[in-house]
């Protein structure tokens, strides 16, 4: 899940990105958020939502899930928020999605481990990468050119 706070020129909103290896999402958020945490937090809501649906389709074909839903979030920030029981009033103003994504932790439906900012899948979706980092983020996701050549294969 990532999130480029205040990306929008024309009206300053957030666009939220997230991708599992089922689904993707890439939209604009529809409030203007006042940090990059609230951006990501709000983001991070909406991921929680998808990935809980998903889960719900995998179980109604009979597979098991027992184990937590991960979702890597690069702002240690964000998962500060999350993971501290404790509403502070410059959190307030997203309380809403703050009890959602606490339930949700609390009884152990997701986790949301904090990951390097390199090593952010989600960034191909919301962010000008290098030509290198494009690549990187295409083979960690296990993207690859179904055009290039192969190898052995003969040119005519």
């Amino acid at each position: 899940m990532d999130v480029d706070w205040a990306g929008s020129i024309d009206d300053r909103r957030s666009t939220s990105g997230y991708f599992t290896f089922i689904d993707k999402f890439l939209r604009k958020q529809e409030v203007v958020a006042r940090s990059s945490a609230e951006a990501k937090y709000r983001g991070m809501a909406k991921a929680i939502c998808e990935l809980l649906w998903i889960r719900n389709l995998i179980q109604e074909l009979n597979v098991k899930q027992n184990k937590p839903i991960k979702l890597y979030c690069d702002s240690k920030a964000t998962c500060d928020i999350a993971h501290n029981p404790i509403q502070h009033d410059r959190t307030k103003h997203v309380g809403i999605e703050r009890h959602f994504i606490k339930e949700k932790l609390e009884v152990k439906v997701i986790e949301v481990p904090h990951v390097d900012t390199e090593d952010q899948l989600a960034d191909i979706l919301n962010k000008a990468l290098s030509s290198q980092g494009f690549h990187q983020c295409l083979k960690k996701i296990g993207m690859s050119d179904i055009y290039s050549q192969l190898e052995g294969s003969v040119n005519i």
